[in-house]
């Protein structure tokens, strides 16, 4: 069965010497993976390795096949060439990141279009912006709205954050916890948007701290879940 569906490139792995495999987000039936035989070597293929960088947007057309792990691609078209995403080194740092973040995130589940188009709009948004220092922050709050385990708002006054319940206690939880400034800061993030007026001001420390805690919550609310290796690039460039 033949599917047409914009796509979202997560990852690719080499396969072989000449081929890869590309794993991606799309609308219609949510992650796949796609068999690119001789994409590395081939010089008049219609497929271009540039096309499956991460997190390019594309729309695809492909032969579908039930119970199989890889799919293969009929056509390929790059939707929105994207004008800094790999140039602007910051903004490069974050693609890395967020592409490891969704690869392990995103299970096999079916299409939701939803959030493709938050993911579409975000890039988008992130290709076109300037002020991104607190990009990724908002991203994975409203990505984990979408996946299932957004912070309970309830008693968000109170003065601890526990990372394991996803809600605000009174008490302090003994491990995996936001407290102090981290945990005020959650609070004036929850419900941003990319291009709010009044984004906090987050100092290096915070940001760092807030981001480990992130991905901390990350993966105690999914299975197989581990810290992306980019973490530690994306500290770097923002350090």
């Amino acid at each position: 069965m033949l599917i047409p569906t914009k796509a979202i490139v997560l990852h690719t792995l080499k396969y072989n010497d000449s081929s890869l495999i590309a794993h991606c987000y799309t609308e219609a039936m949510g992650k796949q993976s796609f068999l690119l035989k001789g994409v590395l070597t081939s010089r008049k293929g219609k497929f271009k390795k540039a096309y499956f960088q991460p997190l390019m947007l594309l729309e695809v057309i492909y032969n579908h096949k039930k119970n199989s792990g890889l799919q293969y691609l009929k056509e390929v078209k790059v939707i929105h060439p994207y004008q800094e995403l790999y140039s602007n080194i910051k903004k490069n740092a974050i693609v890395l990141f967020l592409s490891e973040m969704l690869y392990k995130s995103l299970g096999e589940e079916e299409g939701n279009p939803p959030l493709f188009a938050f993911l579409e709009h975000a890039f988008l948004w992130l290709d076109t912006h300037d002020d991104i220092a607190n990009f990724h922050l908002i991203f994975l709050l409203k990505l984990s709205q979408y996946l299932g385990f957004y912070p309970n708002v309830d008693d968000s006054n109170h003065p601890y954050f526990n990372l394991e319940s996803g809600c605000f206690t009174i008490h302090r939880p003994k491990q995996n916890v936001l407290e102090g400034e981290n945990v005020k800061l959650l609070r004036q993030l929850l419900g941003t948007n990319f291009d709010a007026h009044q984004l906090p001001k987050i100092n290096q420390l915070r940001r760092r701290e807030l981001i480990e805690a992130m991905v901390n919550y990350f993966e105690l609310h999914l299975l197989e879940f581990s810290t992306p290796r980019s973490l530690a690039v994306l500290h770097t460039v923002f350090d």
